[in-house]
């Protein structure tokens, strides 16, 4: 790869790492807030370490006359993410005196807005820390949304094209200049981060509280600042807010945009929106009918404790109210399935993404009447688009090394000496962006503490995996790729 090429890049990593040093200020003022300065200086080191190595990326320049060809945003991409993440765990090494590993594993799943975590005893720890993880949700929640609305669709990633314009429906685009697209995104992001940090505020919460699970809920990523999780609040609102902040997070972002500016039915017409919902419906309500038949709980009340916790596996979020684990094989089996199924595209919601599970249907319905009709043309379409072969290939290839990737991470955790149900819930949990597994281990009411070093370094693999689409990273791997 010509030397120009990585200069842009580190150039650009350059601006990602100053940033990260500046919204370090966030937590030092929550530090100074609840007058917890102990910590100050341990955010000042780390916001200046990751300041300077910002700098010296910047300070060579940006070639004139070179520009970043498809193939570099891969590396680009990729390289970022890591390098923010191996910043981004200073706060922890230095406050909470971890060692590296745990904190590379904390600050790799606030980023990639996964939730797993390697902390306990949340209600008494530093507030400084806690608005760090959260804050690392947010940041990597807006990341996530402009990749998929910007970057992976051009490099046609897993079935991505198809939102190749500025909305994902191609009859009417959002807005004519991308950074307008990004600039109105961001906005909408703040703007349902307030709010939701309002409502949360209104329900119960302390303002601190409110605004780390509105930041936590609205990038999909499960950060509380209670060791209960959502279970410590047993107000009814709190609750409900959280349903309502992860589904919002869990739509894509560009049809927000759509509709503020005219298009009202952007959001209900769309086929991914519609499933999205369908599926929250028709779960919440099988799932509540057997759990008010199993518990005797009044009816309302066991759907609030099953809107939470399914919404909150579904949108890949983590939030906890109980541990839903102990329901029984049934739920067992079914969280265990509702964790690999995911958002929308171009949300802040990990997992496969409801379209390509669609897709997946049209094909198999396609099939079907072909082998009925073996003479019939069947146009195969979704959303308004055509699906041509290539968007097929690259959903097909997606979903295959997702489930490749997250049976080998098993396979390796299992050879680590971890049980199978711990070392298959941890590899899905993390590619997929759930948070906790299942099982007494990492399942909701514990934590990824007292996993082998070398098991948390596989998960932290997978995490990037999972939130990079896989191929993204895959394709560096390549000798091909490397080759000018």
């Amino acid at each position: 790869m010509a030397l120009p090429t990585l200069r842009i890049i580190g150039f650009i990593i350059g601006i990602f790492l100053i940033t990260l040093a500046i919204s370090m200020a966030v937590p030092m003022a929550t530090l100074l807030i609840f007058q917890h300065t102990g910590d100050l200086p341990a955010f000042l080191w780390s916001s200046l370490i990751t300041f300077v190595a910002g700098l010296a990326l910047i300070v060579p320049g940006r070639p004139e006359h070179v520009h970043l060809r498809p193939r570099d945003m891969y590396l680009l991409t990729v390289s970022s993410w890591l390098v923010v993440c191996v910043f981004a765990a200073l706060p922890f090494v230095l406050t909470e005196h971890i060692s590296y590993t745990d904190a590379f594993f904390e600050s790799m799943s606030g980023i990639t807005a996964t939730g797993s975590t390697v902390l306990s005893g949340l209600d008494t720890m530093s507030p400084g820390i806690l608005m760090w993880r959260s804050l690392l949700h947010w940041l990597g929640g807006i990341g996530f949304i402009g990749m998929a609305v910007a970057i992976l669709p051009l490099l046609r990633v897993g079935g991505m094209r198809l939102f190749q314009t500025e909305s994902s429906d191609r009859s009417e685009k959002v807005m004519p200049r991308s950074h307008m697209v990004a600039k109105s995104i961001v906005l909408v992001y703040i703007g349902i981060t307030a709010l939701g940090s309002l409502a949360f505020w209104a329900a119960g919460m302390s303002l601190f509280d409110a605004i780390n699970h509105a930041m936590s809920a609205i990038s999909t990523g499960g950060f509380s600042t209670s060791d209960q999780s959502l279970a410590k609040w047993s107000q009814p609102a709190v609750h409900w807010v959280a349903v309502v902040v992860m589904i919002l997070g869990s739509l894509p972002f560009t049809l927000y945009v759509a509709t503020l500016r005219g298009n009202r039915r952007a959001l209900l017409k769309d086929e991914q929106v519609q499933g999205f919902l369908g599926l929250l419906l028709v779960t919440w309500l099988v799932m509540t009918t057997w759990y008010w038949w199993t518990t005797q709980l009044p009816w309302w009340e066991a759907l609030r404790h099953v809107a939470l916790n399914v919404t909150s596996v579904v949108t890949t979020t983590g939030f906890a109210l109980g541990d839903y684990s102990l329901w029984g094989n049934f739920a067992l089996m079914l969280f265990f399935y509702l964790g690999f199924i995911g958002g929308c595209s171009g949300s802040t919601a990990g997992g496969v993404k409801i379209f390509r599970f669609q897709v997946a249907y049209i094909l198999l319905k396609a099939n079907l009447n072909q082998l009925i009709h073996p003479r019939a043309v069947i146009r195969q379409k979704y959303n308004g688009h055509r699906l041509d072969e290539d968007i097929v290939r690259s959903i097909l290839t997606f979903s295959f090394f997702f489930a490749i990737t997250i049976s080998g991470i098993a396979l390796a955790l299992s050879l680590l000496g971890l049980d199978w149900m711990t070392a298959l819930t941890g590899a899905a949990s993390t590619v997929s962006g759930v948070g906790p597994g299942l099982g007494e281990t990492i399942g909701p009411s514990g934590n990824f503490a007292s996993l082998p070093s070398a098991a948390k370094w596989i998960l932290s693999g997978g995490m990037l995996l999972g939130r990079l689409e896989i191929i993204t990273v895959l394709v560096l791997c390549m000798p091909a790729f490397w080759r000018h």
